[in-house]
C-alpha cells in the first residue's frame, strides 16, 4: 500500500494535500506537481512511502533542481513509484544507461547457440552494476534546515518516517488530514 502526500509551505505554516501518483512517470512529472502545489515559489516536499518497505522525500525549493531522499533504493526500485525517484543521476548511471540492455544477448552469437566465453558456474542471479543499491540514497540533509538532521533521516525506519518527519516539522496533525 502506498501513501504520497505534497506538504506546501506558505505564510501560515504548510498546507498539506494527498496525491494521486498514477498520471505521474518521471521526475518532471513530480516536479511539476509539487510547483502546481506550490505558494510564491515556496518548498514544497513530496512524501511517498511503501508500507513497511521505503519511504522518499522529494523537496522542491522554485526552480531548483529537486533534492531527493529514498530510504532503500533496492526496495524502491521493484516499486513502480520508487523507480520514478532513482534517477540515472541518483543511482550514479550515465544518462540513458538501461540495466536491462545487460540481460540481452548482444555478442552476435545465434539463438541457443552457446557463447564461448560464458562459463558454466558463472552465476547469472548476481546483481548488475547498474542495480540499485541496499540501504539510502539520495541528499539526507534534504531536510536539515526544517529541523530534521542527515543522521535522524538516515536512522527512520519505514514503518512511520513520514509521521516522525511530520512531527518535527510540526505538522503532524495537518499530514493526518490527508492520510
Amino acid at each position: 500500500m502506498y501513501f504520497a502526500a505534497l506538504l506546501a509551505r506558505t505564510e501560515d505554516g504548510w498546507e498539506a494535500s494527498d496525491t494521486d501518483l498514477d498520471d505521474v512517470e518521471t521526475l518532471s512529472d513530480l516536479t511539476d506537481l509539487a510547483h502546481e502545489a506550490a505558494v510564491d515559489d515556496d518548498t514544497v516536499l513530496v512524501l511517498i512511502e511503501q508500507e513497511g518497505a521505503w519511504f522518499g522525500v522529494v523537496r522542491v525549493d522554485g526552480e531548483e533542481d529537486p533534492r531527493i531522499y529514498v530510504s532503500d533504493a533496492a526496495a524502491a526500485a521493484r516499486s513502480s513509484y520508487g523507480e520514478i525517484l532513482l534517477t540515472d543521476e541518483l543511482l550514479g548511471r550515465e544518462p540513458g544507461d538501461d540495466a536491462d540492455l545487460d540481460a540481452l544477448d548482444l555478442d552476435g552469437t545465434e539463438d541457443g547457440e552457446p557463447d564461448a566465453a560464458s562459463s558454466d558456474d558463472e552465476d547469472d542471479s548476481a546483481p548488475s552494476a547498474d542495480a540499485a543499491p541496499l540501504g539510502p540514497i539520495g541528499d539526507s540533509a534534504v531536510l536539515v534546515d526544517l529541523g530534521v538532521t542527515a543522521k535522524e533521516l538516515l536512522a527512520l525506519e519505514s514503518g512511520d518516517a513520514l509521521g516522525e518527519i511530520a512531527e518535527v516539522l510540526g505538522v503532524a496533525e495537518v499530514l493526518e488530514t490527508v492520510r
